[in-house]
C-alpha cells in the first residue's frame, strides 16, 4: 500500500508540471492532458523500480517520447470536427505565452522537443540527448534549426551566420 501512497503523492505534486510540459510540446491542452496521463500510467507500472530522486526526469522522458511517437504516427494531423474544441475562456486576460506557443507549434516536433528540453527544462545537451535517445550532435543541430524556425515564426530575420 505504501507504493500507492508514494505514487499518489508524486502524481498530485507533479501532474500539472507534466501537463504544462506536454502543452509546450503539442500546443493543445486536451492532448497535453492525455500525454501527461499516459506518462503517469507508464510510470506507475514501473514505480517499484524508479528511484524517487529521478522520477521527475523519468516522467519528462516519457512525456517527450509519447509526444514524438504521436507525431510519427500522424496524430498531430488529426483534427476532429464533430465536437466543439475544448478551449477555455480567457476571462479577458491575455496569455503572455500565446505568441511563443503559437510560434513553437510552427517548429517541427523533434526540434520543438529539443527546444523545450533545453530551454524550458534547462537540460544540458547531454541530458537532452539521453531523453530524446539521440546523439549530442543531433541535439545541437535540432536546437539550432529549431531556434532558426522559431525566429522565423516570430517574424525575425534569421542571420545565416548565427544559425
Amino acid at each position: 500500500m505504501r507504493r500507492d501512497e508514494e505514487f499518489s503523492e508524486f502524481f498530485t505534486s507533479r501532474f500539472d508540471w507534466a501537463r504544462r510540459t506536454a502543452y509546450a510540446l503539442c500546443g493543445d491542452w486536451s492532448e497535453a492532458e492525455e500525454l501527461a496521463q499516459n506518462a503517469f500510467v507508464k510510470a506507475y507500472a514501473k514505480w517499484p523500480s524508479i528511484r524517487r530522486e529521478t522520477a521527475e526526469g523519468y516522467v519528462r522522458t516519457i512525456v517527450t517520447r509519447l509526444f514524438l511517437d504521436s507525431r510519427r504516427r500522424g496524430r498531430g494531423r488529426e483534427h476532429p470536427v464533430a465536437d466543439l474544441p475544448d478551449h477555455g475562456v480567457s476571462g479577458g486576460f491575455s496569455d503572455p505565452d500565446a505568441k511563443l506557443n503559437a510560434a513553437l507549434q510552427q517548429v517541427g516536433p523533434k526540434q520543438r522537443a529539443a527546444l523545450v528540453l533545453r530551454f524550458v527544462h534547462d537540460l544540458s545537451i547531454e541530458q537532452t540527448a539521453a531523453e530524446l535517445g539521440c546523439s549530442v550532435g543531433n541535439v545541437k543541430s535540432q536546437t539550432a534549426r529549431g531556434l532558426a524556425a522559431l525566429r522565423e515564426a516570430y517574424g525575425e530575420p534569421v542571420n545565416s551566420e548565427s544559425a
